[in-house]
């Protein structure tokens, strides 16, 4: 069943009306040319998510990056990419199933990839942390991404997280040095890295596997240093005011393309990645082999010195 967000109900009442007249055509009129008023209603509700879908505010496009049937790390590991083999374990405390990671073929190219795993149902949240990874999860993707640097192997990182686990387990094993380590080493690989922030890119948890050459963004994801909740509850001390903290935090797709802190938007199916998987992750594929063949164009050397510039403009602005 379709999980239906609160601001796309303008068009639902045209798509039970379009389904009922599919599945009972004989109870339409007589005279009405049943073929005709479905390719009319078909238009109108074509119409209808053309113009919501393309006025959406930043709390909407955060909505429809925690929709729950939106593709995960996963579902584009087993269809953007093939062959996939999983590594497991950070060989000093856990293996962390909110972190999955291991060998795969991206068209041609043999790459690494590492992602942040959400769960489906609550069992698989439960084992997955609902997609927080714990210190061993960011010490085992950089044991992983270490192996891919000596082999000379591309890494690709896909990025769904609210942020890494905040307990007191984590603050224990010291989830604050785990993801500065990750981020001193992966400023420091020399094979081509590119990260995806595939949902939702919450503060240091994303970051801890998002240093990289290309970071790119699907359309409907948000990469922010801190949730509209945790940001409403600070400043506004009210959670309610999420969506005045989205629009303040300039945390969509776009605004951050303007700002110069992605490199690229790809563009998701009309209504969100949800409606059709097979479409965005194929769209993925093209996108991510395309950044890929560029980035092995570029000599290693100065790949690096790009990568390290790209990161110290990171907070420039002008007084206006």
């Amino acid at each position: 069943m379709k999980h239906l967000l609160d601001f796309e109900k303008p068009y639902i009442d045209l798509q039970q009306k379009l389904e009922d007249l599919r599945e009972h055509p004989k109870e339409a009129e007589s005279n009405v040319d049943i073929g005709d008023e479905i390719r009319l209603l078909e238009e109108k509700i074509e119409a209808k998510k053309r113009e919501l879908y393309s006025n959406l505010t930043a709390w909407q496009r955060v909505q429809l990056a925690r929709h729950p049937q939106r593709p995960y790390s996963l579902d584009y590991i087993n269809n953007t990419f093939s062959n996939f083999s999983e590594l497991h374990g950070d060989r000093l405390f856990h293996d962390d199933h909110a972190i999955v990671a291991g060998f795969a073929m991206l068209g041609d190219h043999r790459v690494m990839v590492v992602g942040t795993q959400k769960g489906r149902d609550t069992k698989e949240n439960i084992k997955r942390n609902f997609g927080c990874a714990h210190p061993e999860g960011y010490r085992k993707a950089l044991r992983i991404m270490g192996m891919a640097n000596r082999f000379g192997l591309p890494i690709v990182c896909l990025i769904d997280t609210a942020g890494a686990y905040p307990g007191v387990a984590a603050e224990e094993r010291h989830i604050a040095k785990a993801i500065a380590i990750n981020l001193r080493e992966m400023a420091l690989f020399n094979v081509p890295m590119i990260s995806v922030v595939i949902g939702e890119g919450g503060s240091g948890g994303a970051l801890g596997i998002g240093v990289s050459d290309r970071t790119l963004i699907l359309e409907n994801s948000y990469y922010s240093v801190i949730s509209p909740e945790g940001c409403a509850a600070i400043l506004w001390k009210d959670r309610a005011a999420a969506p005045q903290a989205a629009e303040a935090l300039k945390i969509t797709a776009n605004d951050l393309l303007e700002l110069g802190l992605v490199d690229e938007v790809v563009p998701e199916p009309l209504g969100g990645a949800h409606n059709d998987h097979t479409l965005m992750t194929s769209n993925l594929r093209d996108v991510l082999i395309r950044n890929l063949e560029e980035l092995e164009q570029i000599d290693p050397e100065i790949r690096l010195k790009e990568r390290y510039a790209k990161y110290r403009k990171y907070g420039e602005y002008i007084e206006g």
